[in-house]
């Protein structure tokens, strides 16, 4: 009895109203925005300009979508053109079946085309590409994972796969070799983006480290696997091709370092200056925006003081008022009028004058 185990999906689609959503083509599509997505982001920070890689992407995902399904129905014909078969079904992408070495091999002329266009080196824009690359085929192998396709030998660890019962399949418990090679493939990617980082690597060797890595692992990942598959001398089609592409690699990046050593210095014409001249927009846009964040500050000082100027000549004035009206209030009549006291002072000398007067 297995305790535990990967389980699969029961279904592959999903039928929203009369539109299927496809776990495979799903995988894929993500794939592919993580591809460019990211690879924007190398692109632009090794001095290219944003957009590039999605505008040669237009061309690249296209030839690569068709050099992996031709490259799969060639090795296994037998699935589409032996007797009993329907050959219509090696157009049904949305099944499965997308070889990755012709996708990457149809793909580069796919970008081959679009980079002579754009009129920057084919090399600069793979090298800005690859982890990205090596991020989508982990994404996509999670395809395989909905289709219940493309696992390893059978096995009882607790991370085996289960697989139901299905055409061309028996129900069971297998080695996750999708998972296996999903996890590479960000193992790859890490190790690239290092080395990129690490020793500044240019002239397509970034690309050449990411097809080297994942050729390693897809050799024994894919000597793991027990679908149908044509043997030479005893090993796997999938696993000579490795072997091979592995070889090619190796090759590539030991003689380009010694031929173009270094890194691109210019990797699209114009984008540099083009970069330059927005720098030097923005800062004096920030320039002039200080400039009238000072004057509006100045005006708004000098309304505040010539306020408090007013204010206090205000003050002053109803002061001076108000000590006027009172001086006024406490002042004798200047036509000569007397107050209480000075009359009782007069009555008093005219009494003393008639005494003095009978006496």
């Amino acid at each position: 009895m297995d305790l535990a185990y990967i389980p699969s999906p029961s279904t592959g689609v999903i039928n929203l109203g009369p539109i299927p959503l496809r776990g495979y083509a799903f995988c894929i599509i993500i794939g592919v925005f993580v591809a460019v997505w990211f690879g924007n982001k190398r692109w632009v920070a090794r001095g290219g300009r944003s957009g590039t890689v999605a505008d040669i992407a237009v061309w690249a995902v296209p030839f690569g979508l068709v050099g992996g399904r031709l490259y799969h129905v060639i090795t296994d014909y037998q699935l589409y053109f032996s007797e009993g078969e329907n050959w219509v079904d090696a157009f049904k992408i949305w099944q499965g079946g997308l070889g990755i070495w012709g996708a990457v091999a149809l793909g580069a002329v796919g970008a081959w085309i679009g980079c002579r266009r754009r009129g920057i080196p084919l090399p600069a824009w793979a090298d800005a590409l690859a982890p990205g690359l090596a991020f989508a085929q982990a994404c996509g192998r999670w395809g395989n994972w909905f289709n219940q396709e493309l696992y390893g030998k059978a096995t009882d660890v607790p991370w085996a796969l289960k697989i139901s019962e299905g055409p061309n399949r028996i129900a069971g418990t297998y080695h996750p070799t999708f998972l296996y090679e999903s996890l590479w493939c960000i193992g790859a990617a890490l190790l690239v983006l290092w080395a990129d980082r690490r020793f500044k690597l240019g002239h397509g060797r970034v690309f050449a480290l990411y097809v080297a890595a994942y050729c390693a692992g897809r050799a024994w990942i894919e000597y793991m696997r027990v679908d149908e598959a044509h043997h030479i001398l005893g090993l796997r089609l999938n696993v000579w091709t490795a072997l091979i592409v592995f070889v090619l690699a190796v090759a590539y990046f030991v003689i380009s370092a010694k031929v173009r050593p270094g890194r691109e210095e210019v990797v699209e014409p114009g984008a540099a200056e083009e970069a330059a001249e927005a720098a030097a927009a923005a800062e004096a846009g920030d320039a002039e925006g200080v400039e009238i964040a000072k004057g509006a500050k100045a005006s708004e000082e000098t309304k505040e003081a010539e306020g408090a100027k007013e204010t206090k000549e205000t003050l002053a004035a109803t002061t001076a008022e108000g000590g006027a009206d009172k001086a006024s209030k406490e002042a004798p009549e200047a036509d000569g009028d007397a107050g209480p006291a000075d009359a009782v002072t007069t009555s008093e000398k005219n009494d003393t004058a008639e005494t003095a007067k009978k006496g």
